[in-house]
């Protein structure tokens, strides 16, 4: 008896401990990753499992491999359970049942978490319990004491484990087709930006904003009349060269008394928060979606949007993508589901991976407008791993074979500009600067400052004539914008 306590504690928790605490050693020589940390668990799983299997055994075939069944089992099971429930999600509370039923687990379950490889939480001490197993089965069939195995209840062990492990992969399958792989959040500004703005700093000796070659005919110098301006990240170019070329002194004085920086960038959706809350005096970027226009009226504001500039909307693929032109109608197909494959509008035969934007982003809110009455698709979405939680959030751009997302053209060809990607004609017409300027692109947006009415800072509605006169315009045309004329 003392002696089965003895194998039951080794296998059931100085083991997982063991190989839990291994993990952190093997991942962190780097040419290690955790598909070689799953091998070598099931390689020495199935080692000490030959080993106890040579052991003084139980006489019944119950006695023997009842408490060696039963923690596989387990596994499968609560791991069917979770997936049904929360649906594939890792980061519903469900799955804290099963990390604390598999306590001895729980390094190996934070060290994945932390990794964002949540799927190791289950396949770890899965491995363990399967690879154990088999070794032991293996060693007892080789003794002399060896018990007779039941077909029946040899098939109708192996029969449950393979239907929950189908159940399982096909939930994490049908998942597999709209969440991706983990992503970490943005490399620059503290997370909000996809591109280093640095270069567009107005504070930044050596930024590369173009300049008016005599002083601008409009400036502020009191730095509390300078004009808060946040915005989208594709426009924080335009913002910073007019803040550039009219605040006075704006490289030494960069920000309020109370420390808020006068060219701020927080990225869409925060952005036009600050403004409605009176954080923020302009907002720059493309017309505010429905919810935005809702919060604004919600707060009672009423908001005022002036072009200074024109946009395209564009679409981009891999440049290995064969598809040079798409019409609208095959766009709207795409990106409602009812085209899924680039073999049907001339491409080759693979599934289309249909990118979108964050709600309420500015890109988002213009590709809802360009559906109209058809409606999106689910957006593909990624695990989020944050502090001690899980979060699901719409995915990044990732430009695989057979991606198409959308954007604007200034953002994809001037701040963030990839050779790996194509921008694709839409309705037979590419998007160039001349079929911009002319209206011969069929999807042309404005650029907007956006402001409150009623804003007392007197300074606000010169500045913004002023954007839209020759002084303006010529430095947005030379960020890379189409002027209004």
């Amino acid at each position: 008896m003392k002696k089965d306590s003895g194998f039951l504690i080794i296998y059931l928790v100085i083991m997982p401990l063991f190989l839990s605490l291994l993990g952190f050693a093997v991942l962190s020589i780097e040419r290690f990753g955790p598909p070689a940390l799953l091998g070598i668990i099931s390689i020495v799983a199935m080692i000490i499992g030959f080993r106890f299997g040579k052991r003084p055994q139980a006489k019944t075939l119950y006695g023997r491999y009842l408490p060696i069944y039963t923690p596989l089992l387990l596994t499968v099971l609560l791991a069917a359970v979770g997936m049904i429930i929360s649906k594939g999600f890792f980061g519903h509370q469900v799955w804290v049942v099963f990390v604390f039923t598999l306590f001895p687990f729980l390094p190996n379950s934070f060290l994945s978490a932390m990794m964002g490889q949540f799927i190791y939480i289950f396949a770890v001490p899965f491995a363990y319990y399967l690879f154990f197993l088999i070794g032991y089965i293996v060693s007892e069939r080789r003794t002399k004491s060896k018990v007779t195995f039941r077909k029946l209840n040899l098939f109708a062990g192996i029969g449950i484990i393979v239907l929950l492990l189908a159940v399982i992969g096909s939930i994490h399958i049908e998942r597999s087709k709209h969440i991706l792989p983990p992503s970490y959040g943005f490399d620059y500004g503290n997370g909000f930006s996809s591109v280093d703005l640095e270069p567009y700093y107005v504070t930044n000796p050596n930024n590369i904003l173009p300049k008016l070659q005599e002083p601008a005919s409009f400036s502020v110098e009191t730095q509390s009349e300078m004009p808060i301006l946040d915005g989208a990240e594709a426009a924080y170019p335009v913002y910073a060269a007019f803040a550039n070329a009219t605040y006075i002194d704006i490289k030494n004085n960069n920000a309020l008394p109370s420390g808020e920086e006068i060219v701020s960038f927080t990225n869409t959706i925060y952005a036009f928060e600050r403004l409605v809350s009176g954080e923020v005096d302009i907002f720059f970027g493309a017309q505010p979606s429905a919810s935005q226009q809702s919060l604004a009226e919600s707060r009672g504001k009423e908001l005022v949007l002036t072009p200074i500039g024109k946009e395209a909307f564009v679409f981009f693929v891999n440049e290995k993508n064969p598809v040079e032109s798409l019409s609208s109608e095959h766009i709207k197909s795409i990106y409602s589901g009812k085209i899924t494959n680039w073999n049907e509008v001339g491409g080759e035969d693979n599934k289309i991976m249909a990118f979108q934007r964050p709600a309420d982003s500015g890109s988002q809110t213009i590709m809802e407008k360009f559906m109209g009455d058809t409606p999106l698709v689910p957006a593909l979405k990624e695990e989020v791993a944050g502090m001690g939680d899980v979060m699901e959030e719409v995915a990044s751009y990732r430009n695989y074979n057979n991606s198409i997302g959308y954007s604007f053209r200034f953002f994809t060809t001037g701040m963030n500009p990839n050779e790996k990607i194509k921008l694709i004609s839409l309705n037979g017409v590419e998007p160039s600067p001349e079929n911009i300027a002319s209206g011969k692109y069929p999807y042309v947006v404005n650029l907007y400052a956006i402001t409150v009415k009623d804003n007392p800072k007197k300074s606000v509605q010169p500045m913004l004539e002023w954007m839209q006169g020759p002084e303006g315009q010529k430095l947005l045309e030379e960020i890379g914008y189409i002027p209004l004329h």
